[in-house]
């Protein structure tokens, strides 16, 4: 008798750590999976998951109550050699036919992982062995959808909330056989669906990330039929694992279900339906859960928050982005540097979203402002962009009032920060230049060399531009001639400019004079920059002289015009000696 009863005792507690190990390994496998595509939740859901286990009366298949009342005793109890302990042992006697001690008590040493840890385990409710043949059959794989139901009654189990509990708490048993056990407990008349049932459903299930569609069909119909029966967090999950399967639609769908199955859509689930669409592209939908998250003021964290207006912005909703911005800003919420950094380039993508871009920039925060240079020359090139006045691209214009606010920012990051460099200038000169402000242009240049920047050659380039625009030559040429100064290496485009204003001022034999300055200063003209010059001799100067020398000079310089214009310059030669033949005769007549 002593010992069965002794060997019963061993046999506990190798299956109690067994179990415990186990449970352990479900924890770290579960895990272990691609933490990139969980819920923020599923480290915590998984951890409480394996404690629960651990503890659970779920892991004991014995009907034994533990439970460590003497350390001592369990000391001796549990030694190096149980079966030397005498009748005063704290095992007892062994009633025949049962497993239950009959002092009711038995000291299990749980080891490092549980330490002095009580554990209770009522096991009289339940019969074990039917238990472990229902875990036996979950767990084995390839079941038939339609046999599963005929061997779950022929266990013939005995059904209550603490029975189904166990099994979507055991690890390694198949989504579809949950879902196919859950189907046929909701049929029986003595179980009573509860909330805690069908948490640990869907837990269980979001935890294997499989199986997605057929939980939404039975979690619908749960819901449908017991109002009251699902909460939000439950809902919550399911999007959150439709989100990361890329299934924006379903998760849309289980949002717009959350009236009629008697729930209230919080923060997390306006902000994992939204990321379920924007990881679709589906930014019209997005937009609309937006704006109801908007209305109902439920706002998530300032991360998740700031995701929201990435989202918005890449689906080219910017100005909804902006309005999740004043909400997040009217609540003290803190978004992240590189979710306004991408508001701010995006709202200056169009015209209207400058001004708006601007009013965000001046509200950056000061430690972050040095590193912001992006963000500024984002919104000074969206001020110095030609405005589109008549709704037609090819027609637009400069605003001064745009242009004067560029020039205030410039001279603010001088100021304050950060640092502007080349391009920032080049920007904010180049519109004073194309708007006639030529005056403010130079200052511009003076500041920029003050502060130990180099002019390049773009830099001077459309400044001549400037003045061969409104016809100031001689502007033009000092500034080319400054340009020489401090460049060694101009480009085609400097000498360009001057060459097509002489063109306009029809000063040809000037033009001609800089297109030679233009080689000996190592400036190579290319063929279309003869093919102009050309067309413009024999169409406006009628000098095909000319034209001819530039034509044998190409041929020199291995450059090759054209049939168009070569024939351009015979037919202005053949008009003239047509017309000097024709004077001719009228002279001798």
């Amino acid at each position: 008798m002593w010992r069965s009863a002794v060997l019963s005792s061993v046999v506990a507690k190798k299956s109690f750590c067994g179990l415990q190990n186990r449970a352990f390994t479900a924890f770290l496998h579960q895990v272990s999976r691609d933490q990139t595509l969980a819920p923020v939740s599923t480290f915590e859901s998984s951890f409480r998951y394996y404690s629960h286990c651990v503890s659970s009366k779920s892991y004991l298949c014995e009907t034994t109550r533990f439970f460590s009342s003497n350390q001592s005793e369990q000391s001796e109890s549990l030694g190096s050699h149980p079966f030397e302990n005498d009748k005063d042992s704290v095992f007892g006697v062994v009633v025949e036919g049962s497993s239950v001690l009959n002092d009711d008590t038995l000291a299990v040493e749980n080891g490092s992982d549980l330490g002095n840890t009580e554990v209770v385990v009522e096991d009289e409710d339940l019969d074990l062995e039917k238990l472990e043949t229902l875990l036996s059959l979950l767990q084995s794989s390839g079941i038939i959808d339609g046999s599963i139901e005929s061997s779950l009654e022929e266990i013939e189990l005995s059904l209550n909330e603490e029975l189904v509990v166990r099994v979507l708490e055991t690890p390694y048993v198949p989504g579809e056989n949950l879902i196919s056990f859950f189907k046929w407990v909701l049929k029986k008349p003595e179980f009573v669906v509860t909330s805690k049932a069908v948490e640990l459903l869907v837990t269980a299930i979001c935890i294997q990330g499989r199986n997605i569609y057929a939980l939404w069909d039975l979690v619908k119909e749960i819901g449908e039929k017991n109002k009251g029966i699902l909460s939000d967090e439950i809902l919550n999950e399911l999007i959150a694992l439709l989100s990361r399967l890329g299934k924006g639609k379903a998760a849309f769908e289980i949002f717009n279900k959350f009236g009629d199955l008697g729930c209230a859509p919080n923060a997390d689930t306006y902000y994992f339906t939204i990321e379920a669409l924007s990881r679709r592209s589906i930014y019209d939908w997005a937009s609309t859960v937006c704006e109801k998250m908007l209305n109902a003021d439920k706002l998530p964290g300032a991360e998740k928050v700031g995701k929201i207006v990435s989202f918005l912005c890449k689906g080219n909703k910017c100005r909804d982005a902006h309005l999740v911005y004043l909400s997040a800003k009217e609540k003290n919420i803190n978004l992240p540097v590189s979710s306004i950094k991408l508001l701010i380039s995006s709202l200056c993508r169009k015209d209207e979203g400058v001004k708006l871009a601007m009013e965000v920039l001046d509200e950056f925060p000061k430690e972050e402002r040095k590193h912001a240079i992006k963000s500024f020359s984002h919104v000074i090139n969206g001020l110095c962009r030609a405005n589109d006045v008549t709704g037609e691209k090819q027609l637009r214009s400069y605003c001064s009032e745009d242009i004067d606010e560029a020039k205030n920012l410039l001279l603010k990051m001088i100021d304050a920060g950060p640092p502007p460099g080349n391009a920032v200038f080049n920007t904010v000169i180049n519109a004073l230049s194309k708007k006639g402000e030529m005056g403010e242009a130079r200052k511009l240049l003076k500041v920029m060399e003050g502060r130990g920047l180099k002019p390049d050659v773009y830099t001077y380039s459309v400044i001549m531009s400037g003045y061969t625009k409104g016809g100031e030559m001689e502007e033009a040429c000092k500034i080319l001639n400054e340009a020489k100064k401090k460049h060694s290496c101009l480009s085609p485009v400097t000498f360009h400019t001057i060459i097509r204003g002489y063109f306009k001022l029809e000063q040809y034999d000037k033009a001609l004079e800089l297109l030679g300055d233009m080689k000996e200063y190592g400036v190579q003209p290319n063929a279309d920059e003869y093919n102009k010059f050309i067309q413009s001799l024999c169409l406006k100067a009628l000098d095909w002289t000319t034209a001819e020398k530039l034509l044998e000079e190409m041929k020199e310089n291995g450059v090759h015009l054209n049939a168009i214009t070569k024939g351009l310059i015979r037919a202005v030669k053949e008009l003239e000696q047509e017309e000097v033949g024709t004077n001719e005769i009228t002279a001798t007549a």
